[in-house]
């Protein structure tokens, strides 16, 4: 029984995607939703299996298959820009569809079940920026998160402006904005990296999703806790953290609490198994 009680998160997780997936395809009555939240459910719950069988990059694996499928297949084939800017285009023209239901189950309501675990398995920018060689923050943070809002506020402008000026062929503007904005971002993000010796310095100051997923990541279902009998106040889960969460604290206001992505290298550093 316990044996089969470990293999439950991958089946829930599964379970909770495959119902979203079947819902938004009996109500959009489009067979792609069916296949767009299945094979991301069905790759983040490989990635938990994975992770269960200590199989050591597990994490990368869901980041590739999620992130890869979302930036090549969704952003350059498909022509969708599931960036910031994409959710707002799509909120203004009123259509519930692409970017909307995205930010809607992944970055919205979606956290209040499994937090920031966007920003951990499925994001296409932390996805490259995590190959760099700062995986544990090696400088203290800064306190310039401020500039997320700056960030999101221009995009909101951005967008609001074309809708305004009344501007054709915003659809095509969209599509040139994802791979400006991806090459921004990516630029931007490896600079800050080296800079601050830290790979997740972008999503920590700049990214301007993180406005939507914080808040929303405070009350989250899923959340590392500790088991204060096991630990021995070791400190190391905090050292290896990428986001300087203190994950020793049980309450929903720990340092940091919001910043967690659920990468669980705390827990797989842990020495008592404690978390």
């Amino acid at each position: 029984m316990k044996r089969i009680k470990k293999y439950l998160p991958p089946v829930i997780i599964f379970l909770i995607f495959e119902a979203v997936a079947v819902v938004l395809w009996l109500t959009k009555n489009n067979l792609f939703y069916l296949f767009n939240f299945s094979y991301i459910g069905a790759s983040i719950s490989l990635g938990l299996f994975l992770f269960i069988k200590k199989y050591k990059h597990a994490r990368r694996v869901v980041q590739l298959l999620v992130g890869l499928y979302m930036l090549v297949y969704l952003g350059l084939i498909c022509n969708e820009n599931m960036q910031i800017e994409g959710f707002w285009y799509y909120l203004f023209t009123g259509v519930f569809e692409a970017a909307t239901i995205h930010y809607a189950v992944a970055k919205i309501f979606g956290p209040l079940i499994f937090g920031r675990g966007w920003c951990g398995y499925a994001c296409w920018t932390a996805m490259v920026l995590d190959f760099l060689p700062y995986k544990t923050p090696q400088k203290p943070r800064k306190k310039i998160g401020w500039i997320r809002y700056i960030t999101f506020a221009a995009s909101l402008i951005f967008v609001s402006a074309l809708f305004l000026a009344r501007v054709g062929n915003i659809e095509r503007i969209m599509f040139w904005a994802f791979i400006i904005g991806n090459v921004l971002y990516y630029g931007i993000g490896a600079a800050l990296a080296f800079i601050f010796k830290d790979n997740r310095a972008f999503c920590k100051y700049i990214c301007p999703v993180t406005v939507f997923l914080k808040p929303m990541s405070y009350f989250s279902l899923i959340r590392v806790k500790c088991d204060k009998s096991k630990c021995v106040n070791c400190g190391k889960c905090k050292r290896v953290c990428p986001m300087d969460v203190d994950v020793t604290d049980n309450s929903r206001k720990r340092k940091n609490g919001t910043e967690c992505i659920l990468c669980l290298e705390c827990k797989k550093n842990c020495p008592k198994d404690a978390l």
